[in-house]
Formats: C-alpha cells, structure tokens, sequence
C-alpha cells in the first residue's frame, strides 16, 4: 500500500466521524508541511456529497476556509521565523542573505502568479507559502490567489470523488504516481541548486 491509500484509508475514517471539521482540519494540515494529499481527502468529501450526507458548499467552504488558514499559518512562520531560521542554520542548507533578497525580489514580481499555480502542484503547495512569508508576500494578495488556486483544485477534486463515486480509490492511486513524479523533479531541483552553490563558490 502507498503512502496515500495508507492516508486515504484513516482520513476517510476520520471524516465519517467528524464530518465537515475534519475536512476544515484535514486541508488546513494539507495546506502546511504535513503529508496529507488533498487527493485523499476531497474526492472522498464528493463521495459523501453524492451520498447525501454531505453538501457541495458546505464542502468547498470548509475546505477551502482549511486551505487559506493552513496557508496563512504557513506564511506566519516564514514572516516570523524564516529569517532568524536562515540566520541560525541556512548555511547547513546553503543559504544565505543573497538566497533571502532573491526570494523576496521572486514574489514581489511573480508572488501572485505562483501562489495560484503552486495549489494545483502536489506537494509544492505544502511548501510554498513558507517562502511567501519568508519574502512578506501582500497579504491580502496573498489570501485572494490561495483561495482562488486552492478554491478551483479543492473543487475538481471533489466534483471528481462525486461523479467516480465508489470508483474514486482510482483517482488516489493515479495521483500518488504524480506525487512521486514531483518528488523526483524536487530532488534533482534542490541537486542542482547544490551543485550551482558549490559551483559559485569555487
């Protein structure tokens, strides 16, 4: 069993016993660094609104309200906690000051932009709004591109456990391959921002 079916099977538990909390729950931890894919939980909030236990609004409310507050945690420890962070340990990781203005220069010219695009990116959008904090990213941009991204995905996913239904187990063992498919496309990343460190300070 992969790491999503494993989730899917104690979130969908998880959510027959608490009902729309947990989806609020669920996609505010979603929106943070905990490894729980949106995949695992939406479809199976659709299959519950196909169900009649569950409503459409009511679902992409709390889940979306989940996604702005797990976001907006996220950015708090950027704002707050990256800076002294990056001071204290960034040369165990390779960063510096220079890393820090390039992040800031980033989301003052393309914030807006990948916000949006990083909530329909699996595990990306775990991460990004720790930068988005980090380089203090308009807040009120910051909340309207979040909610819009997170607001469109959180209804695909939905819409799709809603129309598969039962069949929805299907979409989670698709999406894990693409989740493992970023993973590797994130580790040769950070492989060469490594290399290009070590290049320039050669």
């Amino acid at each position: 069993m992969g790491l999503t079916e494993f989730l899917a099977e104690h979130i969908t538990n998880f959510i027959n016993a608490l009902g729309y909390p947990s989806v609020f729950l669920l996609m505010t931890a979603e929106s943070m660094i905990f490894p729980i894919p949106s995949e695992a939980v939406m479809p199976f909030a659709g299959f519950l609104i196909a169900s009649g236990d569950f409503t459409f609004l009511g679902v992409i409310f709390f889940s979306t309200l989940g996604s702005l507050v797990g976001s907006l945690l996220s950015y708090w420890i950027g704002q707050y906690g990256g800076r002294a962070l990056i001071a204290k340990w960034g040369k165990y990781f390779l960063l510096n000051e220079a890393d820090l203005n390039k992040t800031e220069n980033f989301f003052k010219q393309k914030g807006e932009l990948t916000i949006f695009v990083s909530r329909f990116i699996p595990i990306v959008r775990h991460l990004i709004s720790l930068p988005a904090g980090l380089a203090k990213m308009n807040l009120l941009k910051f909340c309207v591109y979040t909610v819009i991204g997170a607001g469109l995905w959180n209804t695909f996913l939905a819409a799709a456990g809603f129309y598969l239904k039962n069949n929805w187990d299907s979409v989670i063992k698709y999406t894990e391959v693409i989740d493992l498919l970023m993973l590797g496309l994130l580790i040769l990343a950070a492989l060469y921002f490594v290399k290009k460190h070590f290049y320039q300070k050669s």
